[in-house]
Parts: C-alpha cells; sequence; structure tokens
C-alpha cells in the first residue's frame, strides 16, 4: 500500500469519525432538551398530586371545625 492511499484512508477514516461526532453532539443536544421537558413535566406533576390532597385536608378541617363537639351546646342563636 502506497503512502497516498494510506493518507486518503486516513483522511476518509477521520471525516467519518468528525461527521459521527456531529451527529452524536446534536443528538445529545436534542436528549438534553427532551430531559429538561422530561423534568419541568415531571415538577408540575408532582404540583399537580398535591392540589387534591391540600382540598381534601382543608375540607376535613372544615367540616371538623363545623360541626359541634361532642357535649357543647349550640351558640343560642
Amino acid at each position: 500500500m502506497t503512502l497516498y492511499v494510506r493518507c486518503v484512508m486516513e483522511l476518509d477514516l477521520l471525516e467519518r469519525i468528525a461527521a459521527r461526532r456531529a451527529e452524536l453532539d446534536e443528538l445529545e443536544g436534542q436528549l438534553a432538551k427532551q430531559l429538561a421537558e422530561v423534568r419541568a413535566e415531571r415538577d408540575e406533576l408532582a404540583i399537580a398530586e398535591r392540589v387534591p390532597k391540600r382540598m381534601t385536608g382543608q375540607l376535613a378541617e372544615e367540616r371538623c371545625s363545623a360541626r359541634p363537639m361532642p357535649g357543647q351546646v349550640g351558640d343560642g342563636r
């Protein structure tokens, strides 16, 4: 194999490596963006899960405070 053929083969290999690296860099960027979107949605879901729990707790507190305590006489109205 001549030196010229080796140089051409090495250049071709280096070009393919550079092209693949560029593809992987682009894919990495897309995946990083996707991961950020997934994390943001997961945070939103965590907040959404807390809302019904808080409302249930508040309703339970309101019911308990509205109910007369055993032995409590009406407020005289």
